[in-house]
């Protein structure tokens, strides 16, 4: 089977540095894959992004050697399955407040008797190897959002989970729900604590941290502080201030 390279950055001690699609286009994945992110998400919570649209985008990234991650749009068994059986090689999964939704999602990504996903893997034998079935309970990454206070308060129980592999750090809805409103590169010293027990727990555990950022040196400062899963921002962001940059530099001129 096909190795998932982000394990195995992990294990070498690296970080992975991903990339985010909100563009439902199989050609601006291609296109951001080619540029050399370790991994790209493809967010079907917020956007555009179906599952019609999936499947030709995680085509797109396979002619890569880039990882195809996809966060799914709630804590649905029946679409964690989806998204795997397309071929992705990790499921970041939103709001897992409790012990027990962290146990539901980790089941559905796992086949028995590790955990309830039906077999069906129409894609992801293409992409992972005709041995996938073998392997895919070692080989898919888990990734759970912490990104409320009730996660906050269930943290320990969270990251005790059996079979998840990392969480990740939503900072818009964690500082709404702390009480500072949505955001990216959090400097609320309370928004930062929070950041910080959620790394503390994740590492006591032996869990991979993981959070969504802004920009390179913001993601360069969680990289320092010991997060091994950095987002910087998304496709439709990046594009949107090239274009600016470049309108006004032409104004400049």
């Amino acid at each position: 089977m096909r190795e998932n390279r982000l394990k195995s950055i992990w294990r070498e001690g690296g970080t992975v540095v991903n990339g985010w699609l909100h563009v439902p286009s199989s050609f601006s994945a291609e296109v951001m894959a080619h540029a050399g992110w370790d991994s790209l998400t493809v967010d079907m919570q917020h956007g555009p992004v179906d599952y019609e649209s999936l499947v030709p985008m995680l085509q797109a990234i396979s002619t890569t050697d880039t990882v195809p991650v996809v966060r799914v749009l709630w804590n649905d068994p029946g679409l964690v399955m989806r998204v795997l059986d397309a071929g992705c090689y990790a499921v970041i999964c939103p709001m897992i407040n409790t012990r027990e939704e962290a146990e539901a999602f980790v089941g559905a990504c796992r086949y028995p008797p590790e955990g309830t996903r039906s077999f069906g893997p129409y894609r992801a034998t293409l992409y992972g190897g005709q041995d996938y079935t073998e392997h895919a309970n070692e080989t898919v990454v888990t990734m759970a959002m912490i990104e409320t206070r009730e996660a906050l308060d269930n943290l320990e129980e969270i990251v005790g989970v059996q079979g998840l592999d990392a969480v990740f750090v939503g900072p818009s809805d964690l500082g709404q729900n702390l009480g500072y409103g949505p955001g990216t590169d959090r400097e609320e010293p309370e928004v930062l604590e929070a950041i910080e027990s959620i790394l503390a727990a994740a590492r006591e555990h032996g869990l991979t941290a993981g959070i969504f950022t802004g920009t390179p040196e913001y993601a360069s400062r969680m990289v320092e502080k010991g997060f091994r899963f950095v987002t910087i921002s998304s496709d439709a962001r990046l594009m949107a201030a090239a274009a600016a940059e470049a309108i006004t530099a032409l104004e400049e001129e």
